[in-house]
């Protein structure tokens, strides 16, 4: 009898260690790797509207954990420097820099 009870017991033990803890509930201000609905494109044409929008993309890649914010931070360094050819006037600069910096990080 004190066998089985002992059994029983390491039983009961051995189960226990098996389940699995509650999942933990969901934190407030958790950051969400999902572009939020209200999320929108700038417009604009030529190559401010490209920088604008690249700079945008990049924005919600960073809030949403799809970037690091050291990337983020080089590749608006490299927008910013478009977005000065642009002002220059050398429209052709300015995205032929957005073009090479998207493909650089992997973005079309």
């Amino acid at each position: 009898m004190l066998r089985h009870s002992v059994a029983a017991s390491m039983l009961l033990l051995l189960a226990a260690c098996n389940t699995a803890p509650p999942a933990p509930p969901p934190q407030a201000g958790v950051v969400s790797n999902v572009t939020p609905s209200t999320f929108s494109m700038p417009g604009g044409s030529g190559c401010a509207g490209e920088a604008a929008r690249f700079q945008a993309v990049m924005d919600n890649d960073l809030q949403t954990r799809n970037v690091a914010k050291s990337v983020h931070d080089r590749v608006t360094a490299e927008i910013a420097q478009a977005r000065s050819a642009c002002a220059a006037g050398d429209e052709s600069g300015a995205l032929a820099r957005i073009a090479a910096t998207k493909s650089k990080f992997g973005y079309r």
